[in-house]
């Protein structure tokens, strides 16, 4: 029998919904069904608005110190819910059981850890050298924290934590395939204490609650991270009452390998990046540049290391890749392998054949293709699954115009023998946020991307600074 979900969190109180619309959540591993979830209808998004912005003022008027402690019950009761959290993402998107705890659940912990030091090193009131001038930064107001649901803690955490820190308040509306994460997090916000209407939770469509949150007069900014075609279309609801919006968007991520001695490791490296969560990362490194001499090399080893991948159910033992969140979604990735193939790129791992080992889940291999040019759509295009594209340059000129040639910056990699090569291909890279060699996520790195790949910044001091307003106070000269 099915699982029915009908809850949601407003003002501090769980609401239910009389007549509800029942979305059904499919487990990505089997293929079967697990459980129903009750859409909000309108009447109940106003009231979390309405909540929202009825709390609003005492927050707000609270120290940075004040909210911080709220902030640490909060990371509290996440913390006494791990297990259950874990679980949560195991069972919603099929992530494997170390892969969501270490990354999916402890990792957001950690981000949210930070914010409590940054409370430390926040200040309402910035000095001027003109006495006569006053600075100040003020909460931006109601917040609509619209999350995708790749990775469903983070993605919460990456808003909510530097929203309410900041002293706004929030409506957050998760990804309708991954309720059971956002529902943990809101046991957590009631056992911690937030003050009525702090934090709200409804869950449901972004068709439906996402537009109405994008286009309401009560709502003040808008974070939302997803495709750059719905990112768009947000940008289009708030237009009409000027909101702020913050928008994390696609990505199709080149890693440029220079010249090295560490190949093996590097491709390796690259390999894993694309593979890890079954691909369905923004920041995932899917275009791989490798200079003309080593392409050969580099394409035999990625190829011999995907291979040596395991995919399976999330439970089994050394498993690095679970299946794809959804049946849409894998149709999609397969329809970019058969692409790929037609384009003239050369397989060499993986492909889009199914992996009737695995049962009804959405299983795909880890794919490399080879002789890809960087006009083929698979090197283009956000694919979201296990595949990468691996590309040959001339020299370092080269690889940069290729990194550059695409419609999103959001990440990217550099792999050279010595840091100045790697510097200036760091330099050169137009993204928001580039690793050098092995160096692992930072979670104080402020992240965002360039051109279509969004606007705005995430964690941080600069993530916190995106949900401030400022105001300036000019006082007349002294008689």
């Amino acid at each position: 029998m099915l699982q029915r979900i009908n809850a949601h969190y407003v003002n501090g109180q769980w609401r239910t919904i009389a007549a509800p619309d029942w979305h059904t959540l499919v487990n990505p591993a089997s293929g079967e069904a697990y459980a129903c979830v009750a859409r909000a209808d309108a009447g109940l998004v106003n009231d979390a608005v309405s909540a929202a912005s009825h709390a609003f003022p005492a927050w707000a008027a609270l120290s940075f110190g004040q909210r911080a402690e709220y902030l640490a019950q909060f990371i509290y009761q996440l913390q006494q819910r791990r297990d259950e959290l874990v679980e949560a993402v195991v069972t919603e998107l099929g992530a494997p059981l170390w892969f969501a705890r270490e990354v999916h659940v402890d990792d957001p912990l950690d981000a949210f850890a930070k914010h409590l030091g940054y409370a430390d090193m926040l200040s309402n009131e910035q000095l001027q050298l003109d006495a006569r001038l006053k600075l100040r930064k003020e909460p931006v107001g109601v917040c609509a924290l619209i999350t995708p649901w790749n990775y469903p803690l983070h993605q919460i955490i990456a808003k909510l934590a530097p929203a309410l820190l900041a002293g706004c308040t929030v409506v957050l509306k998760p990804a309708e395939l991954t309720p059971k994460t956002a529902l943990c997090v809101a046991m957590a916000a009631e056992a911690a204490g937030l003050p009525a209407g702090v934090f709200n939770l409804v869950l449901g469509s972004g068709s439906q609650i996402g537009d109405i949150l994008s286009g309401h007069a009560d709502i003040d900014c808008v974070s939302f991270t997803g495709s750059t075609e719905i990112g768009r279309h947000i940008q289009q609801q708030a237009a009409a009452t000027i909101k702020r919006v913050c928008l994390e968007l696609g990505g199709k991520s080149a890693f440029v390998i220079s010249p090295t001695t560490r190949l093996a490791e590097a491709v390796r490296l690259g390999v894993e990046d694309v593979m890890a969560n079954s691909g369905q990362t923004c920041t995932a490194l899917s275009r791989m540049l490798v200079h003309h001499s080593q392409y050969d090399d580099a394409v035999a080893i990625a190829a011999a290391h995907a291979n040596s991948l395991k995919v399976g159910e999330p439970h089994q033992e050394g498993v690095f890749l679970g299946p794809l969140i959804s049946q849409a979604q894998y149709q999609s990735v397969q329809r970019y392998i058969e692409l790929g193939l037609s384009e003239g790129a050369r397989l060499v791992a993986g492909g889009a054949e199914l992996l009737p080992q695995l049962g009804d889940g959405y299983y795909i291999a880890p794919t490399v293709f080879a002789e890809v040019h960087n006009q083929m759509q698979i090197a283009r295009e956000e694919i979201f699954g296990p595949v990468l594209c691996i590309l040959s340059y001339q020299d370092e000129a080269d690889a940069l115009r290729i990194a550059n040639d695409s419609p999103y910056g959001l990440s990217g990699r550099v792999w050279a023998d010595d840091d100045a090569t790697a510097e200036r291909l760091a330099g050169g890279i137009r993204a928001g946020l580039i690793f050098k060699n092995a160096a692992p996520w930072h979670n104080a790195a402020p992240f965002g991307g360039y051109k279509q790949s969004g606007n705005g910044r995430e964690l941080g001091l600069k993530g916190v600074e995106e949900y401030f307003e400022l105001k300036a106070i000019v006082a007349e000269d002294a008689p």
